[in-house]
């Protein structure tokens, strides 16, 4: 039969119903699955994240230049939000929008979890594997936390443009060389630095108690949101040193990574990518 272009009317209501259908979808997703249990736990100690760092190393090892063109995006993300950041005469929002990306590394992470877990299944994985999460049954699930996570990422650059207009608030145009001297060299840079890296430490505690297990053990189980932020919470409440010491481990690697010009992070983003995935294995039962 010839197919014919439906009339305006029919393809509106097709098109209400659809976007109702997604967004049924998503309400599903924050529900706690078809098992609103939370999954047993296990205690992790410092042996197990030197042990899913090193089983970290070795699937990015096996995947090395599917994740290398992959992850090169990760720098381009970051140049773009520097080139914005100094371009828009926002220097005072570089160091938070950059320090912020750890705030959405769990987001970013995502197709490495994936990547980990066929090869764990023991089936075929390459660079293409990194978009299967978009096939995931449990993808509504994943995209409500991923806008929370990038919600969290906006309320911290807006919380560190308050903290600056309250205690520096240069007269643009500023230069990045007269930003500096104005942080390091007066009261209320010093006080702006106090106050920035407490929010900021704030920000970072929740996100990792939000995101230690949580992608993972969606991409893993029939769970919903709130089952899988749960899990995580309580990983990490019943772990608290150990989990301290891998959001200490993610920092500084972050950190490295940013280094030169941000291009180490095509190498730690895999890295710690691939880890998550183990440690999840490791945290929960």
């Amino acid at each position: 039969m010839t197919k014919t272009i439906g009339n305006p009317l029919s393809w509106a209501a097709d098109a209400v119903m659809g976007a109702f259908g997604v967004f049924g979808s998503l309400l599903r997703g924050v529900g706690a699955g078809d098992d609103a249990t939370l999954p047993q736990v296990r205690t992790l100690t410092r042996a197990d994240l030197r042990e899913a760092l090193r089983q970290g190393a070795a699937d990015m090892g096996v995947f090395r230049s599917d994740v290398v063109f992959v992850c090169l995006l990760y720098p381009v993300m970051g140049a773009a939000l520097a080139v914005v950041a100094l371009q828009g005469n926002l220097v005072q929002l570089l160091f938070p929008l950059l320090s912020g990306f750890a705030l959405v590394g769990p987001v970013a992470a995502l197709g490495l979890y994936e990547m980990s877990r066929k090869r764990e299944r023991g089936e075929e994985a390459g660079w293409a594997a990194y978009f299967d999460v978009l096939r995931s049954p449990r993808f509504g699930a994943i995209l409500v936390l991923a806008i929370v996570h990038i919600v969290i990422f906006m309320v911290w650059v807006t919380c560190a443009n308050v903290i600056y207009a309250a205690t520096l608030a240069l007269e643009p145009p500023v230069t990045p060389a007269e930003f500096a001297a104005a942080v390091f060299g007066t009261t209320g840079g010093w006080v702006m630095i106090v106050l920035g890296c407490g929010v900021g430490f704030l920000f970072a505690c929740l996100v990792l108690a939000m995101s230690v297990v949580s992608f993972p053990l969606l991409l893993d189980r029939d769970v919903g949101v709130v089952t899988a932020v749960l899990t995580s919470v309580k990983v990490a409440r019943e772990n608290s040193g150990t989990v301290a010491a891998w959001g200490l481990i993610v920092a500084v690697l972050l950190a490295l990574g940013t280094l030169p010009f941000m291009l180490g992070l095509v190498l730690v983003m895999p890295l710690l990518g691939h880890a998550t995935w183990h440690l999840y294995r490791k945290a929960v039962v």
